[in-house]
């Protein structure tokens, strides 16, 4: 698990640490770095409180499906994340 991260997402966003990009094929090619797909999974690492009727459904620490393009990349204290609304999210994992 990540640890802490001083920021703290506003109502139903989230901040998500994406997997990291697939090495390899289930065949035992290897990818280059240039056609390494962005990864569509991801862990969440801090949680809004949700809307004023809706609460949350995810909590910090769920692995997440999101949208290929969901989000806006960010990096915060050297990592990067994603933070996106919680409607992006497509499952639980």
């Amino acid at each position: 698990m990540a640890k802490k991260l001083n920021i703290t997402p506003l109502h139903d966003r989230v901040v998500v640490k994406p997997a990291p990009a697939e090495e390899k094929t289930a065949g035992g090619i290897i990818i280059p770095d240039t056609a390494k797909e962005k990864p569509q999974r991801g862990t969440i690492v801090a949680a809004g409180t949700g809307k004023k009727d809706e609460p949350m459904t995810v909590k910090v620490g769920d692995t997440v499906l999101y949208g290929k393009y969901a989000g806006t990349e960010l990096q915060v204290e050297g990592g990067d994340y994603l933070i996106m609304r919680e409607s992006d999210i497509l499952a639980i994992v």
